[in-house]
């Protein structure tokens, strides 16, 4: 009957876990090289409907759009732009074809983001370039910078293979001038993560404008280095650390939703535009992204349609949809982070509090100010052990405190675990370490260590005995001396 059991429950985990996967896979898009390199092969196909016969007119007037865009997110007292970019300034029709200025040398920028750390000379010295990835404009490499310190950052650079300027290609416009089309894209994203400081934002460090593919002033942006966002090894993660990414997400939405620029919506949302950067959740994808609130004239403008549901928002006396921005932001952290992360093998006692978050997030009931407030109480009563409260038992067993001691074998499994091959969990204090232990039938002792999780709990391993036991300051043993 017992194996019963644990074979109904191994077969339910399983089935979880396959259909969160499936989940996430049809929904997000990642980057897969075989089919970039298929993109890549294919550039000379014809282009789709819609796109076929781009002439000079709408390329300048694209070029225009783009070049507009990114002034629009520049500093309120940035420096005008070059002389080399006056005649763009100058407005010439879009359908004149000097609109779309000839010269390469035109694609140059004076960003004016003020002193940065990384520029060409940097650049100059990058040593181990590897490629990363690749989307719709740009492409991403990992480097070392400066032989004397290294320092691994992200390059990011127009992909002249990329669909941006393949697209482009199919007209009869100049390579000088794909490339500008696509490079705006570059700048529009320099200048956001330059303006929007915040933790969960990736870092700009610098950036180089030099001579490439027989184009002059083709730029590279320098910015912080992060890991992908793994969606299957974040299953696997403890609840703390999934925690964590949605608290991360939370704050920087929240940020977003009360910027500078006011409020910012993240056009394409997918777990792919976030990296991680010790343990934080930040964006780093933000050429998609927007300040423009939806006009309206009734609700019935203001829709909302995604794969699982639609919402209707109010149209205010002002002509803009209520929030959508924000609201768009939640219920993509809803759909993508919250349904997958948050309640999965939570503390029992602070399972009703997410799922309450999760149903409140999902049916837009919240702004983004009540979702953070509510996070912000979660963690607090993780932090601050409350939540064990009326959970604790009674140990069963007596424990011997050893001190400036540490067991080093005698190591099991279990699940989830900081290590690999060890039992290594976080807990509040003592009576949950000796909690944790009793719910173990294979724990016979465990080991609290100086090492803290990023709430301040403590790590401990878990044993299945003491025989291996040995000196170590740093370390305190409690051993089960009785059943």
């Amino acid at each position: 009957m017992k194996r019963r059991k644990l074979a109904a429950a191994a077969g339910f985990c399983l089935s979880f876990l396959l259909g969160t996967l499936l989940n996430v896979f049809f929904f997000i898009p990642a980057f897969d090289p075989q089919q970039q390199q298929q993109q890549k092969e294919e550039a000379g196909a014809p282009l789709s409907e819609g796109n076929e016969g781009l002439s000079r007119g709408d390329l300048a007037q694209q070029i225009r759009e783009r070049y507009e865009e990114v002034l629009r997110y520049r500093e309120p007292r940035a420096a005008r732009l070059e002389r080399r970019l006056m005649d763009l300034e100058r407005g010439r029709p879009p359908s004149s074809p000097s609109s779309a200025p000839a010269s390469p040398a035109a694609s140059r920028l004076e960003l004016s983001l003020g002193p940065l750390r990384l520029g060409c000379a940097d650049l100059r010295e990058a040593g181990e370039v590897r490629f990363l990835g690749s989307g719709y404009t740009k492409a991403v490499y990992k480097a070392a910078l400066t032989a004397r310190r290294p320092r691994p950052v992200a390059l990011k650079a127009v992909d002249f293979s990329g669909h941006d300027v393949a697209r482009c290609a199919q007209s009869t416009a100049p390579p000088q001038d794909c490339y500008r089309l696509a490079s705006y894209k570059v700048l529009k994203e320099m200048v956001l993560l330059h303006r929007l400081r915040h933790p969960n934002v990736l870092q700009l460090y610098g950036y180089c404008y030099q001579d490439s593919n027989d184009i002059s002033d083709t730029l590279t942006a320098i910015t912080e280095l992060g890991s992908p966002l793994e969606m299957i090894q974040l299953l696997q993660t403890s609840w703390e650390d999934r925690f964590r990414i949605c608290f991360s997400l939370v704050q920087l939405l929240h940020y977003l939703a009360h910027s500078p620029l006011g409020s910012v919506t993240l056009l394409d949302f997918r777990p792919r535009q976030f990296v991680i950067v010790d343990g934080e959740l930040k964006v780093t994808d933000l050429d998609d992204a927007s300040t423009e609130e939806t006009s309206c004239t009734s609700s019935r403008d203001c829709f909302m349609e995604f794969p699982a549901r639609n919402f209707t928002l109010p149209c205010t006396v002002e002509g803009k949809c209520q929030n959508m921005n924000e609201k768009r932001n939640l219920y993509n952290a809803y759909r993508f982070f919250f349904t997958y992360l948050l309640p999965h093998s939570a503390p029992s006692s602070l399972r009703p509090m997410l799922d309450m978050i999760v149903n409140a997030t999902g049916e837009l009931h919240w702004g983004i100010d009540e979702t953070a407030a509510q996070l912000e109480k979660v963690l607090h009563l993780y932090k601050s052990g409350m939540y064990l409260q009326n959970t604790t038992q009674m140990p069963k067993s007596d424990y011997k405190k050893v001190p400036e001691a540490a067991i080093l074998d005698e190591n099991y499994r279990c699940w989830p675990s900081y290590h690999h091959k060890g039992c290594l969990l976080s807990v509040f204090d003592i009576n949950e370490a000796i909690e944790v232990c009793e719910s173990h039938s294979q724990c016979k002792a465990f080991v609290l260590t100086n090492q803290t999780t990023w709430t301040g709990r403590q790590l401990a391993f878990f044993k299945m005995g003491s025989t291996s036991m040995v000196s170590d300051r740093d370390k305190t043993t409690y051993v089960k001396v009785t059943d």
